[in-house]
């Protein structure tokens, strides 16, 4: 059976998009196959890694993915789905074949101000924002 394949885009793909992509992987990598890009692929993001590390997800090994490598790939997507602002989510560009393109946004971790501690404790809900919607997404009967 193949499974639908999920691809989570924002800007940098060193946040949103990667946190995105360890919880369908987490939650039902046994349905979904999940890739995450980036428009503008930077580095990942050192306190969205030590987040997911304290609730056992460890990305600390993933990459940075550019969304037009996964075009000239020729990858196709059951769903694409934007993790950014509305702006940026305007940039991405169009996957042939896509069912479904959904927009979840979501604050952007590297725009967060404040103390380190200020900083990580606003990535952790973010964090667990994104955890909700994945799970309530991924579990959704015939909802998507």
């Amino acid at each position: 059976m193949n499974k639908p394949r999920v691809l989570f885009i924002c800007i940098h793909n060193s946040a949103r998009s990667q946190m995105a992509e360890a919880f369908l992987n987490h939650f039902a990598g046994d349905r979904f196959e999940a890739h995450s890009a980036g428009i503008e692929p930077g580095a990942l993001n050192p306190l969205v890694v030590e987040a997911m590390r304290e609730i056992g997800i460890d990305i600390s090994r993933n990459e940075t993915r550019s969304v037009l490598d996964k075009l000239r790939e020729g990858a196709h997507f059951n769903f694409v789905v934007t993790v950014c602002d509305p702006e940026a989510a305007e940039r991405c560009p169009v996957f042939p074949g896509v069912a479904q393109r959904l927009h979840w946004p979501f604050r952007d971790p590297s725009k967060i101000e404040g103390t380190r501690e200020e900083k990580l404790a606003k990535i952790r809900a973010i964090r667990d924002e994104i955890a909700i919607k994945v799970r309530e997404w991924a579990e959704a009967p015939g909802g998507r």
